[in-house]
């Protein structure tokens, strides 16, 4: 599988390591597997384990203590309510979650206190161990007193993107089927759209401020009286009991192709996510995280919150991210780790320069997506000492972190012993994202600096290598190869492009598929397409992404077909801030004759991406939503220069 010179120094330091652990001495491992090697390979492999040593022992040091945990975990019947149950004992009285909106604070103990309560609630409710329930709220503790205290009785919660309304919003809900649904009063607008088309059997409960004839119209029951009467002690345990790799709740994917699939988070996942970030990026148990990212993704509800449950971190969640408030409400709260996706990073560079962002205590910024250029300058100007990068879906079993700071680099893969952590970047045609084969059938390995897509092999028995799929079937087969390593193995694809240097540190390309990332979301083509084809009338629509000089991510671009010549900006504006959230709302229009929706539909998109938003190299209208005019203008010479060099704010 990996070139003959990788398995060669394996082969050196396997030896060494057999040996030592029958007792020989090291001079001796060290002159056996010096032999082995010599008698393989060119030196060229020692220089690379001379640079990367330090850091794969380091990975595979944290490998061990994930898995050894999770054996543990496992062996003994426990799950996430009773590894927070373990939390709680140990410090009842620490603040476990901090709101920032309102500065409440919950102990442990009262977060415990309150998830039992909603626990009973649940049960009260006659949900029984594998109901799902829909939440459908802005991010605020008591989410995580609502799935937590749902966990302790076996209901799965699924969490629903805020942003979220009309078919996106009823399609979430339905596939998750759900049998009722928890959300805000903030959100009651939304769910007054789809009140109708909601199942009548599908109960509503509202947490916070709504009135009674505004709870009647929604035939919702107010949640947060019967949260109080709830009683307090802990619920008997669910029967059967949940364990280790028994479903938590779902997370929706943006998914590369069509709708978002609800991805099936089990509670060995959840610890896994969490504990690998704890130790890769060497967090402490006083540490206070800043958490600005919605509790319905998994950077924010697992990788954030769950350092409060698992490891007793206090964790500060802030309801929406604002730029100008950050590094204050970091010096507020003694805030140690801050979590981040690059957009972030780039929109806090943008803020102009004030005292309290050297003044604050940070010290370790999590997340992903941090390009390079950025990178550098984020670490400079706020003096912030480590950045920990990841990468990692939902539902991946391949995710990798960058333990050592190395800019850009968003995880590593040891080329010295690469086969400690089953993953590999294999060749893909980049057009259509077929995996290349050889003549034996098995998938191509990359070498260094050749682009590849990133797979990770499946084992349902190893916590570290399961992939739990979808709640639909169908989207779980598609994202499993099979003989990709060797003959009839079977490995999870993650859809995304990545490239590795000659050290094994890896680097993000971009999202293969129907996919592009703007605002630190995932947008689907093919889900926007349908969305504003269905606007117009069934006319043809292409969604694209493309690339602006100087900004994260891509643009949104639709072209669209327009035979009658009758194409309405402002119209199609109105219809379009109703059907999509921001960051799905295409940023460019191309309005055109007709789209090409031949068989060469797909090289006609590539065409298109390429031309951009260019008025130059087409003769289509072209138009920009400026977004504080909030109208689509058309794209002369002019403004595509002022967007090209940054003058234009997107």
């Amino acid at each position: 599988s990996s070139s003959p010179g990788v398995a060669s120094v394996s082969a050196s330091l396997g030896s060494m390591g057999m040996l030592r652990l029958f007792g020989v001495s090291w001079s001796w491992s060290l002159a056996a597997g010096l032999g082995v090697y010599l008698g393989t390979r060119t030196w060229k492999y020692f220089y690379i384990a001379a640079r990367t040593a330090k850091r794969d022992l380091n990975g595979l040091y944290v490998l061990l203590r994930v898995k050894m945990a999770l054996w543990r975990y496992m062996g003994n019947g426990s799950n996430i309510p009773s590894i927070f149950a373990q939390t709680v004992n140990l410090h009842p009285n620490k603040p476990a979650l901090i709101y920032e909106a309102t500065g409440e604070t919950w102990t442990f103990a009262q977060l415990d206190e309150l998830s039992n309560g909603v626990a009973h609630w649940a049960r009260g409710q006659g949900w029984v161990s594998g109901d799902v329930v829909a939440l459908f709220m802005e991010s605020r503790p008591l989410q995580v007193a609502l799935w937590l205290g749902f966990a302790k009785v076996g209901v799965e919660a699924a969490l629903i993107n805020f942003n979220l309304r009309h078919d996106s919003l009823l399609h979430c809900v339905g596939v998750s089927g759900s049998r009722a649904i928890v959300f805000g009063a903030e959100l009651a607008d939304a769910m007054l759209e789809v009140r109708s088309s909601l199942s009548q059997s599908m109960v509503r409960f509202c947490t916070g401020d709504l009135g009674a004839e505004h709870l009647a119209s929604l035939s919702a029951q107010p949640l947060d009286p019967m949260l109080a009467s709830a009683a307090r002690h802990p619920p008997s345990p669910c029967v059967p009991p949940k364990g280790m790799n028994d479903r938590l709740f779902y997370i929706y994917t943006s998914g590369t192709t069509g709708l978002p699939k609800a991805a099936i988070v089990v509670h060995s996942r959840y610890y896994r996510i969490a504990a690998f970030g704890y130790f890769a990026f060497r967090m402490r148990p006083d540490d206070i995280i800043y958490d600005c990212l919605p509790l319905y993704h998994s950077a924010g509800n697992i990788m954030g919150v769950g350092q409060c449950l698992i490891h007793g971190l206090t964790v500060v969640v802030k309801k929406k991210f604002s730029a100008s408030r950050f590094w204050e409400d970091c010096i507020k709260h003694n805030c140690t780790v801050v979590q981040y996706i690059g957009e972030i990073c780039r929109y806090l560079l943008s803020q102009p320069v004030r005292p309290a962002e050297k003044d604050h205590k940070v010290r370790l910024a999590v997340g992903n997506g941090l390009r390079p250029s950025v990178w550098e300058a984020f670490t400079e100007r706020f003096g912030v000492a480590q950045i920990g990068e990841f990468y990692g879906a939902t539902e991946c079993n391949c995710s990798i972190a960058n333990m050592d700071g190395k800019v850009g680099a968003c995880g590593f893969n040891s080329r010295i012993l690469p086969n400690v952590y089953p993953i590999r970047l294999v060749r893909v045609d980049e057009d259509s994202m077929e995996l290349v084969r050889n003549s034996q059938g098995l998938c191509v390995p990359c070498r260094p600096g050749e682009p590849g897509l990133l797979v990770g092999r499946i084992n349902q028995k190893d916590p570290l290598r399961r992939f739990d799929g979808y709640a639909n079937q169908d989207a779980t087969r598609k994202k499993i190869a099979n003989n990709v390593f060797k003959k009839n193995d079977s490995a999870y694809i993650s859809g995304d492009v990545l490239v590795m240097d000659e050290l094994g540190y890896m680097y993000f390309r971009d999202r293969g598929g129907d996919t592009f990332r703007w605002r630190g979301e995932n947008v689907s083509t093919t889900e926007v397409e349908g969305i504003l084809s269905s606007l117009l009338g069934q006319t043809d629509v292409a969604v694209y992404g493309v690339a602006v000089q100087g900004v994260e991510g891509k643009a949104g671009m639709a072209a669209i077909a327009d035979t009658t010549g009758s194409f309405d900006c402002s119209s199609f504006l109105d219809e379009v801030q109703r059907a999509l959230p921001p960051y799905a709302r295409p940023v460019f229009l191309r309005i055109s004759p007709q789209v090409d929706t031949t068989g060469t539909f797909k090289i006609q998109k590539t065409r298109l991406q390429r031309e951009g938003y260019d008025p130059r190299l087409t003769t289509d209208q072209i138009y920009f939503l400026n977004a504080r005019a909030a109208r689509y203008e058309a794209v002369n010479e002019e403004l595509y220069n002022a967007i090209a060099e940054g003058r234009m704010s997107l």
